[in-house]
């Protein structure tokens, strides 16, 4: 019996912030490591209808395109996917080798790892995890 191993691929969240922007290099740069895909998924509210769907899309391809070498476009797939951040991409990292997330500096809530979705990715994901910070540190 032969056993065929599966594509091997590192994924992050996007949404065009400075976090997540940070991360996508980060997470393009390991992908290109590990000789890896990179998966890049923007999460979109799930209360959003369809013709939304194929908005956050073509601005997520034209974003991507634009941070992303030309050399790495062909092993990037682009998702769109319904629901939490958080939970969305800890499910979706299933089978990934590491997941990407950028974090905010200063939160509204003071949570110094940012929003929601951090915590829920650190404590649901399958794999490994990777947190960045994309602004400015300025100290008072």
């Amino acid at each position: 019996m032969h056993v065929v191993p599966g594509p091997r691929y590192v994924i992050t969240g996007f949404d065009g912030s400075p976090n997540s922007v940070a991360a996508l290099h980060r997470a393009a740069a390991e992908a290109q490591r590990r000789h890896a895909r990179l998966d890049v998924v923007q999460v979109v509210p799930a209360s959003e209808g369809l013709w939304r769907w194929g908005r956050a899309w073509l601005r997520l391809r034209e974003q991507v395109a634009r941070l992303l070498p030309r050399s790495q476009h062909v092993t990037t797939r682009l998702r769109i996917a319904r629901g939490e951040p958080g939970e969305e991409l800890a499910r979706l990292a299933e089978r990934a080798e590491v997941l990407v997330v950028g974090a905010r500096l200063n939160s509204r809530n003071g949570d110094p790892l940012g929003g929601d979705t951090v915590p829920a990715v650190l404590s649901t994901s399958p794999c490994e995890v990777i947190v960045c910070e994309g602004e400015t540190r300025q100290d008072a």
